[in-house]
């Protein structure tokens, strides 16, 4: 691109010198001198538009420069010189405005490869040295320190630390990560120097790969031909028509070279590909890599979307969703003794179970005597308490099966959930209930993404039919082709293309087939797989859905903008056609009104590098607050589980509870829940309401408040009503009725809160 910039202002250069040195020699009376300068002007731009024409045609692309090499010839044979020298101008100005914006709508992409590191400072015993990239290796400890680009994907060893996102993700503010935290290659050290044990080699990284992707999106087919093509075979041989009928009925050569001048299709070789690749540039900086100009068209006409499910709509990694305890053991302690053994663990399910108990800032000990027998479980002593988890059959071996263990497999098999199974001292004391939840931002995604023009959307997946359906209900999708292999999703792309034109959504290796079959694939490549990433036409670099429905809206915008620049563009050429073709307009002063409508619908072009806004947007919060903000709900997650269980032991043909205990969770509900419902109403919702714009944006949050708070004064008068007596059947009914009641309003509540966080996230 810049290459193309240096040869646009070198020939620019070469006609305003033309133009300039014939002007003087005319207003001097060298009329031969004047003569020579604007030809010497004309004939380079002339020789590379004739090569660049010769070019296109070899590649069996419309020639779209012929009219402009039409009128210098024209009018270099015709004696126009001044004419000609202008024309040039003309052209080698827009050429070199049209290589600027390029240039400007790849700085993005350049950025990204001028930011790859060349060398890590790895640790080798006590000391440490400077190594290439090539030479780090898994487990290698890596000092990162402050400003560097960290050169591999890893963990952090020690925490917590500072990284500047924005390259990547498009997150202006740096992300605070912890000790043991994943963090990708290609984000800067915003904060003190830390260590880095390596997870990939450099070729594996996320930031190689995206290098890999935006060399890629570089090589492709410049940005300037598929729109305009379908123009130009219209409007090169309307012009020439009218131009040779001019010619035929006046036989004034002049008059037919005028209506050619002020046809010189520039709106259609310039205003398309600015553009065009200034809504790839727009795309860039939201995080989202758009591999060429056929890619931001074919997203611009979507309509029909189909999504895999595992990491596209769902988080695709599994998420502790509730403690399950039998009596007389707190899920607190189930969840702590269970993460601190699986600090040992290789099984996939480990990383969630001790992210939860960090989250609830539980204090993990060092586990010993550890056995693990893959694909069962672990056994081993923490703080001398002898602790067995894995399949309910594992932990069954080592003890007892308790009555509620029945029920809750029973449970899990209609929620579709997984279950790892705790034994503590040779008994059965809970299980952990982990799922692969929806992501938050997907329902709103979907909202998005109907709005910017999606009229179906399907889900595709290897999962359970139950399971999917499940999932598909939640979301209002349109349709479900569940347990399918990669074959079954390329068919169901083919089913669904008889409807529009198809997009697929997904982020594993058996989705690279279906993304290849779509009229257009778009890759979750934030941690999707490297395979769907290079067959994919779009790659989302951040692991967020709803950037998908802003860059259709952004590619939408650009389309629009550049058909707009198109059609006013040849309007103004076709009333200038006119007045040229009656004798109004002589050649030299077509040439400059052409210039001036390049200048128009070339300027409107650049539009599209402008921020797309969505109607009655306002302004937005930060990621880190909204990290924040969530971080408040999960130092609930704890009560959320303690009201569940309390119920659950209200249950028929299981032990009540002390009465005790349940004033105890009276007074929890009351200090901890009903106080951080106040604070919301009383500080955040009006901030909210501020970002949200409207009269009371937040009204239906305050009241699901209202009757939280009601569900809790119930509970306490219903409490305090049973007494220190033997508890009646139906007043126990009663109060798990309310606390059932109390749990699903709170999960429900804070899954739309924070909606509402991930919404205002999205910074414009």
């Amino acid at each position: 691109m810049a290459g193309a910039l240096t040869r646009s202002l070198a020939l620019l250069a070469m006609a305003a010198g033309g133009l300039v040195l014939g002007a003087l020699g005319w207003w001097k009376g060298e009329d031969a001198l004047a003569i020579w300068a604007w030809s010497a002007g004309t004939i380079p731009v002339l020789l590379a538009l004739t090569i660049h024409i010769l070019q296109s045609m070899r590649r069996r692309e419309a020639g779209l420069d012929i009219l402009a090499v039409l009128a210098m010839a024209g009018a270099l044979v015709l004696g126009e010189h001044l004419a000609s020298v202008v024309i040039a101008l003309m052209l080698a100005s827009g050429r070199a405005l049209e290589a600027y914006a390029g240039n400007r709508a790849q700085r993005e992409m350049t950025a990204l490869l001028g930011r790859a590191p060349r060398t890590a400072r790895r640790y080798v015993g006590e000391r440490i040295e400077t190594v290439a990239l090539d030479g780090i290796k898994p487990g290698d400890r890596l000092l990162i320190r402050t400003g560097d680009v960290l050169p591999v994907d890893g963990t952090v060893a020690a925490g917590p630390v500072v990284l500047d996102e924005s390259a990547l993700t498009g997150e202006p503010l740096p992300i605070r990560h912890v000790a043991g935290e994943t963090v990708r290659s290609g984000t800067t050290n915003a904060g003190d120097p830390f260590d880095l044990i390596a997870v990939t080699t450099a070729d594996e990284s996320t930031y190689a790969g995206v290098v890999r992707l935006v060399e890629a999106a570089r090589a492709s087919k410049a940005p300037a031909a598929r729109l305009a093509d379908r123009y130009a075979l219209l409007f090169v041989p309307l012009t020439l028509a009218v131009a040779g009928l001019v010619w035929l009925l006046t036989g004034e050569a002049h008059r037919a070279l005028a209506v050619i001048v002020v046809a010189t299709p520039c709106p259609l070789i310039l205003a398309v590909p600015v553009a065009i690749a200034s809504g790839m540039s727009r795309c860039a900086r939201r995080g989202v890599l758009v591999k060429g100009a056929g890619a931001l068209e074919a997203l611009a006409t979507v309509r029909t979307l189909l999504f895999d499910k595992t990491g596209t709509l769902t988080g695709g990694r599994a998420r502790v969703i509730a403690v399950e305890t039998g009596d007389g053991y707190a899920s607190s302690d189930v969840l702590r003794l269970a993460a601190s053994l699986d600090q040992a663990s290789q099984h996939v399910l480990a990383e969630a179970i001790i992210a939860a108990a960090r989250a609830r800032g539980l204090p993990l000990a060092s586990p010993s005597e550890v056995v693990e027998h893959p694909g069962f479980g672990i056994a081993g002593l923490v703080n001398g308490h002898r602790v067995v988890l894995g399949s309910f059959d594992y932990v069954s071996r080592h003890g007892s099966q308790p009555p509620w263990s029945a029920r809750l497999l029973r449970r899990m098999g209609h929620e579709g959930v997984a279950g790892v199974f705790v034994g503590l001292g040779g008994a059965m004391a809970g299980a952990i209930l982990l799922a692969d939840e929806i992501r938050p931002e997907a329902p709103r995604s979907l909202r998005l993404l109907r709005k910017a023009g999606v009229r179906r959307a399907v889900m595709v997946t290897g999962d359970r039919r139950d399971v999917a359906e499940a999932i598909a209900a939640a979301l209002g999708l349109d349709g479900v082709v569940a347990e399918c292999t990669p074959s079954d999703k390329v068919r169901a792309v083919a089913r669904e293309h008889s409807r529009g034109p198809t997009m697929m959504v997904g982020d594993g290796v058996n989705d690279a087939p279906a993304l290849a079959a779509a009229d257009i694939g778009v890759s979750m490549g934030a941690r999707g797989a490297a395979a769907s990433s290079e067959t994919a036409d779009v790659v989302l670099l951040v692991d967020r859905l709803d950037r998908l429905a802003e860059a259709m809206r952004i590619a939408r915008r650009s389309r629009r903008i550049a058909l707009q620049s198109v059609l006013a563009g040849m309007g103004m050429s076709f009333a200038a056609m006119g007045a040229a073709a009656f004798g109004f307009l002589p050649p030299l002063a077509g040439a400059m009104l052409q210039e001036a409508i390049d200048v128009v619908v070339i300027l409107n072009a650049l539009r599209a590098l402008g921020p797309v806004r969505p109607r009655g947007a306002r302004t937005t919060l930060s990621e880190t607050e909204a990290r924040r903000l969530k971080a408040e709900h999960d130092k609930l997650v704890p009560l959320l589980d303690r009201i569940r269980f309390a119920g659950d032991q209200l249950a028929g043909g299981i032990s009540p509870p002390p009465s005790e205990e349940l004033v105890t969770l009276g007074a929890l509900l009351r200090d901890r829940l009903l106080r951080h419902e106040q604070e919301d109403d009383a500080t955040l919702y009006p901030q909210l309401a501020k970002l949200l714009g409207g009269e009371d944006p937040m009204a239906a949050m305050s009241r699901e408040h209202r009757e939280i708070g009601q569900l809790v004064r119930v509970y306490s008068r219903m409490v305090a009503d049973l007494g220190s007596g033997p508890p009646d059947d139906l007043a126990l009914r009663d109060v798990q009725r309310v606390l059932y009641s109390l749990d699903a309003i709170l999960r429900l509540h804070f899954a739309q809160e924070e909606e509402i966080y991930q919404a205002l996230t999205d910074a414009a």
